[in-house]
């Protein structure tokens, strides 16, 4: 086997493994500003920290709230931190039901137009009505691995699942970071209909 061929054989097989990444479910959740924070928990509550998440610099609160809709509420709605510009609600397709709006799919973290939901907390109330969505999935990529595979900020790819119900999820966006653990975030909609929970390892289709 001459050099080039070697070349292509190391490549190929980082690519195979660089291809191979994580899922990370992620269930209905609330990112609060600290404006909003004082007026659901009181003038300056500090929320409590619970547990990280997966991606470094990003955790869980112990502190929930509930979330009233024209139809019904849903309660124990987990607050992600740190504390965000704007407040934002991420839920699943299937929650408007429950709470009886039309949910609109965007990538996180782009405000407009959206359902009016009240957000609850034990001393105070406030309605959002520019932050209501179902998140779009997308994929946590470290730059250097991204790099390898040849892709940027906002290519899409799609994945494939495994297992007895494996499905392969298209329009798949690429978020980078240089600090970023790579995996796939999917909602729990999108992880049940799969029948993956997180960890569970699903391909990159390039």
């Amino acid at each position: 086997m001459d050099q080039e061929a070697i070349d292509n054989a190391i490549k190929n097989a980082l690519i195979e493994k660089l291809t191979l990444i994580r899922a990370g479910i992620s269930n209905r959740h609330v990112h609060l500003t600290e404006s909003d924070v004082s007026t659901l928990f009181g003038k300056g509550y500090v929320l409590k920290h619970w547990k990280d998440l997966s991606q470094a610099g990003y955790y869980a609160y112990e502190e929930t709230v509930t979330l009233v809709g024209p139809k019904d509420v849903i309660r124990n709605v987990r607050i992600l931190g740190p504390c965000r510009n704007n407040t934002q609600v991420e839920l699943q397709l299937s929650d408007q039901y429950t709470l009886g709006v039309k949910l609109q799919l965007r990538d996180s973290g782009v405000l407009g137009t959206s359902p009016c939901l009240t957000i609850v907390g034990p001393v105070g109330a406030i309605t959002n009505c520019t932050g209501t969505m179902a998140a779009l999935r997308h994929i946590h990529m470290n730059t250097a691995e991204a790099n390898i595979l040849g892709l940027k900020d906002w290519d899409t790819v799609s994945v494939e699942t495994m297992g007895e119900r494996a499905v392969i999820f298209k329009n798949v966006k690429i978020r980078l970071g240089k600090d970023f653990i790579t995996e796939i975030h999917l909602d729990l909609d999108e992880a049940n209909a799969a029948n993956i929970k997180n960890g569970d390892k699903v391909r990159i289709i390039l």
